[in-house]
């Protein structure tokens, strides 16, 4: 790695400038910090809060500093190998009353689950964050929708505060990137993206295992709910909008867990000549569905998700929805029809 030239650290407005030597001088004062992603945790909610956590460990070894789950649940199991993973304590569980928390990848409170308690009895919080939000909830708050994922801001924020990336780091914020941006195939893959990739790679993070981890490394019980839920791709809309699902009893009799899904909406976007796609998977036994949402062009599908108590960005939201499969299928289909200039009559689902 000595050989490879390093990206020179980046350029910020003054304002920004202000505000992150602003959350430098925060962090400084406080002895216990929690910090947090948003529930249902992707690759750069978790890189996001495991980055900067070590990032801050390495830089401040004296301060008690807690990474946290926002849900009771375990780490979702092909981002287990991230450095500081097993380290990851559930909101739930975590009784401290920090000096600070630190909110990464999440634009309202309510999508900090268990962590939201958390928040509550802190004295300070602080927000990174690149989706857009009706208001804030942090008194010190970065929010960069034009970032392509959060792990691009923290990776900003560390460089701009001469905080050092070891390697471990890298690899975490790598990955939160290459995620967030569908390997780099996204809209959101925008100029700046490749050149904080490049910094992160300068800095020891390695492409080739984050892919091999993240996207090659299925269990076979997975594969074969894939190939239930590639069956089950339905198109509406002319063919505009495609559809897919998988149903507890799939899970259970695949032997696959809630966590090991995320992927299943890539799926569904590959159909040709798509616009919009949406995922959805039944929860357990809870008579919930979460629905995961992704664009192939302009169009912004954060707005359906946020009908529904979700969000995200432009190009990949995510909600979760009181109801059965149909149910969710038959509230969701027309507003997708409507985003893309069809008529609503025309999404009626096929089972």
């Amino acid at each position: 790695m000595d050989n490879i030239p390093l990206v020179p650290a980046p350029e910020v407005s003054s304002e920004l400038a202000d505000t992150y030597w602003g959350i430098f001088d925060v962090v400084a004062d406080a002895q216990v910090i929690a910090i947090s992603g948003h529930t249902s945790p992707d690759g750069d909610a978790l890189g996001s809060t495991l980055g900067l956590g070590l990032a801050l460990r390495e830089r401040f070894p004296s301060k008690d500093i807690a990474l946290l789950l926002s849900d009771d649940a375990p780490v979702p199991r092909i981002y287990r190998f991230l450095p500081g993973a097993a380290s990851l304590v559930p909101a739930a569980q975590y009784t401290g009353n920090p000096d600070l928390f630190i909110s990464v990848d999440c634009p309202v409170l309510d999508r900090l689950q268990d962590a939201a308690d958390v928040v509550r009895r802190s004295k300070t919080v602080v927000s990174f964050d690149h989706h857009p939000a009706r208001e804030e909830f942090a008194q010190i708050s970065v929010r960069r929708v034009d970032a392509a994922a959060t792990s691009v801001i923290i990776e900003e924020f560390l460089s701009f505060c001469t905080i050092t990336i070891s390697p471990d780091i890298a690899n975490c914020l790598f990955c939160g990137l290459v995620t967030d941006t569908g390997r780099f195939q996204y809209q959101n893959a925008n100029p700046e993206s490749f050149v904080v990739a490049s910094r992160l790679v300068a800095a020891g993070a390695e492409p080739s295992r984050i892919s091999l981890e993240v996207y090659q490394s299925q269990r076979i019980e997975y594969l074969h709910l894939e190939s239930i839920v590639m069956g089950r791709i339905r198109t509406v809309a002319n063919g505009r909008i495609a559809y897919s699902f998988a149903r507890a009893e799939d899970l259970e009799g695949c032997g696959v867990s809630q966590d090991e899904c995320d992927g299943l909406v890539d799926i569904v976007r590959s159909v040709g000549g798509v616009d919009v796609c949406l995922f959805l998977k039944e929860c357990d036994s809870d008579g919930k569905v979460r629905g995961n949402l992704r664009s192939k062009g302009a169009l912004d599908v954060s707005g359906v998700a946020a009908a529904f108590g979700g969000g995200g960005h432009a190009a990949a939201a995510g909600f979760t929805y009181v109801g059965s499969i149909e149910d969710t299928l038959a509230a969701a289909l027309p507003m997708l029809a409507e985003l893309v200039g069809a008529d609503p009559a025309s999404a009626v689902p096929v089972l």
